[in-house]
Formats: structure tokens, C-alpha cells, sequence
């Protein structure tokens, strides 16, 4: 099966996008400082972050295409949490987050958004991933539905909006390894949500 490109929006429905052309892919060597720059640069340009979704799925694309370390870099998960992580790069001011994120079999995140951008490999292993769709309740702050899902495999790559709402569970008997790059993070737009209590809680 061909690797996909995936978009995930508020509506909780998932969408192909069009695959980046091979040849625009392939760049050697492509060094981390290089994809960094770029990225920096794909979002100084455009008007709004969003729009640049499409760059950034390519930028990262070609990262994991042509940098085969990254392949590489990852830690066990920790028993008490079953997930570990590595932080990429972490330099003060810097607005994104960049990561490689191991999760253990049948490790289960809470429901949530990330309240800005996101795009994120599978670099190893089966994740399922379930969309949920919020719905306005003037008696409840955090009414959600699922509303579709999937099972990401290895070379998949998604991106998100910051509304869009998800959860995710590693599938099989092996981690989960994923890159990901996050816009600046604004805790007053990131919530956990309790599909029974149906309340929405910042995190």
C-alpha cells in the first residue's frame, strides 16, 4: 500500500491528500537544520498556518524520506506511563514542538485537540486513530461525538487543524514510533475532553 497523506479538520472526517511528487521529495543529503529552516520559513510566508499544511506534510515527508537517523532515534516507553519521548530540538523562543514519541502496546490517549497545527508520522507500528466532532451544548462544555476512524501504518503521515479532536491507541503487539512538529501551543485552546461527563477541560 502506498503511503498516505492525511488531513483531519473539526468536522472529525478524514481526508487523503494529494501525495507529494517523488522528485520533489529527494534531497541529499537533507540535514535536520535544513527542515527546521524550512519549516520556518513555510510559516513566516504564509497568511495563515493553516494554509501552510500542505508545505509542512511535504517539508516532513522529506525528512523522513531522505534522513534516515531519524528512523533511528527513539527510547523505550516508560512501564508507568507507557510512552516515551525525545525532544528534537528545545531551544528558548522557539515556538515548535518537535518530537519522537514511542507508545507501548495498547497504550490509550485521552480525547483532545492541540489547539494549534500538527503533523505527525508513523515511523513504526499500527495506531488507530478515532475523530470526534464537537457539538455545541449551551448545558455542557465539552460535547463530543466520534465520528470516524482509522489505522495509521508506518510511512503514514497526518496532519491536523487546531479544532480538529482526537484519540489514539497503539494497535498490535509493537510500539508506536512517530515524529511530530506542533505549532506554539495555546493552553487555553488545548483541551482534554470526558465523553460521559461531557465536559472539556484545558491540559
Amino acid at each position: 500500500m502506498k503511503h498516505r497523506d492525511l488531513l483531519i479538520t473539526e468536522t472529525g472526517q478524514w481526508q487523503v491528500c494529494k501525495p507529494s511528487r517523488e522528485w520533489d521529495l529527494l534531497r541529499t543529503p537533507y540535514r535536520f537544520h535544513r527542515f527546521l529552516t524550512e519549516v520556518e520559513d513555510a510559516l513566516e510566508s504564509a497568511i495563515d498556518e493553516v494554509d501552510c499544511l500542505p508545505q509542512l506534510r511535504l517539508l516532513v515527508r522529506r525528512l523522513i524520506t531522505n534522513s534516515y537517523w531519524i528512523q533511528t532515534q527513539y527510547i523505550d516507553p516508560a512501564p508507568e506511563t507507557g510512552s516515551g519521548v525525545i525532544m528534537l530540538y528545545d531551544e528558548i523562543g522557539y515556538p515548535l514542538t518537535v518530537q519522537i514519541a514511542t507508545f507501548s502496546p495498547g497504550t490509550r490517549s485521552s480525547i483532545h485537540n492541540h489547539g494549534n497545527w500538527g503533523v505527525v508520522a508513523i515511523l513504526k507500528g499500527e495506531e488507530k486513530n478515532t475523530f470526534w466532532r464537537y457539538i455545541p451544548n449551551p448545558q455542557f462544555s465539552g460535547w463530543v461525538e466520534p465520528v470516524s476512524e482509522i489505522i495509521l501504518l508506518p510511512g503514514d503521515l497526518i496532519s491536523f487543524t487546531p479544532d480538529a479532536i482526537h484519540c489514539v491507541e497503539v494497535v498490535g503487539d509493537e510500539p508506536v514510533v512517530t515524529f511530530s512538529i506542533y505549532g506554539e501551543t495555546h493552553h487555553s485552546k488545548r483541551f482534554k475532553y470526558d465523553p460521559i461527563a461531557h465536559t472539556a477541560k484545558n491540559f
